[in-house]
């Protein structure tokens, strides 16, 4: 069985159910090595320096941006530390949207939420409440050292939580030259427009994912099976140890959680809007002077 990413919470209010992160997707690429022709030897990547030719210990390796060309500001572990979100054990649900108001070009990388022993009957309130309601909880999640936006909506049995893209990753479709208009502008006919139509039509179905099989990858794992046994080649895999079990949790009084829940949403929403302007806008001056200061003593390389 697959070993959890991160056990901790799932909280939206006051309610807060034990889980842990498991994957939810399965690579099925297949992985090479490159060898030497020559001899069949592996070929290694080595971190050489560009002007030097010698090669760099990982001891001496730092990460720098390369805030103009050829001109780069290094960053040490502790400034990446420092940067690095808090929460590392907890999906905070900060709303809930409806389901069909997300484009599908945001959904990115799923994982499978799967509740800790006795934590079961949060897991299935919140998951039965978001089928019903046909919404999504829109939350935050640090997995690593990287803060992501998430969905977690409703699937079969389980909690789904989906990794989605913020909007600066997304290319606005309108950066390229599409053809906008009607279809008459590009000599679209009615007829055309009918015929279409009854050709989807003809063509459609209902989505069965196991009708689809990547026959590529089967085809080229078939040819690396006859070489491997042509050449005698054996193969050998170790089993992952098994984590153990998370400890049970106390029983929780959800109706008093959830009445608590709603009476702040009542009496604070304004205040907490507020607050948070408040604080954005206390922050931000420092922030650009920041920025304003280390562009100003970033040296600029002369060219030639």
């Amino acid at each position: 069985m697959a070993r959890p990413i991160w056990t901790g919470t799932l909280s939206f209010g006051l309610l807060n159910v034990p889980v842990s992160l498991m994957p939810g997707e399965r690579r099925t690429d297949l992985h090479f090595r490159m060898l030497d022709s020559r001899d069949r030897k592996p070929v290694r990547y080595e971190r050489v320096n560009a002007e030097t030719g010698e090669e760099v210990p990982w001891k001496d390796v730092v990460k720098a941006y390369e805030y103009d060309k050829g001109s780069y500001v290094v960053l040490e572990e502790e400034d990446i530390k420092a940067a690095a979100p808090e929460s590392h054990e907890t999906v905070e649900v900060e709303t809930f949207v409806d389901a069909a108001g997300i484009d599908p070009r945001y959904y990115e990388k799923p994982y499978v939420l799967v509740p800790a022993k006795k934590a079961e009957k949060g897991y299935v309130l919140l998951r039965e409440t978001l089928r019903g309601s046909n919404r999504v909880g829109i939350a935050k999640v640090v997995i690593r050292t990287r803060e992501y936006l998430a969905a977690v909506l409703p699937q079969g049995d389980a909690l789904v939580l989906m990794l989605l893209r913020y909007p600066q990753e997304l290319v606005d479709p309108a950066d390229y030259p599409l053809p906008a208009g009607k279809p008459s502008d590009y000599r679209v006919t009615a007829k055309e427009l009918q015929m279409a139509e009854q050709l989807i039509d003809s063509m459609s179905g209902h989505w069965t994912p196991d009708d689809y099989r990547d026959e590529f990858r089967e085809r080229l794992h078939a040819i690396i099976r006859k070489r491997v046994k042509s050449k005698g080649g054996t193969a050998k895999i170790e089993d992952e140890p098994e984590t153990a079990e998370e400890a049970a949790t106390n029983v929780v009084d959800f109706m008093s959680l959830l009445r608590q829940s709603l009476d702040a949403k009542k009496r604070t929403p304004a205040k907490k809007t507020a607050a948070r302007t408040a604080k954005a806008a206390k922050k931000a001056p420092a922030k650009k002077a920041g920025k304003a200061a280390a562009k100003k003593a970033a040296p600029r390389r002369k060219a030639g």
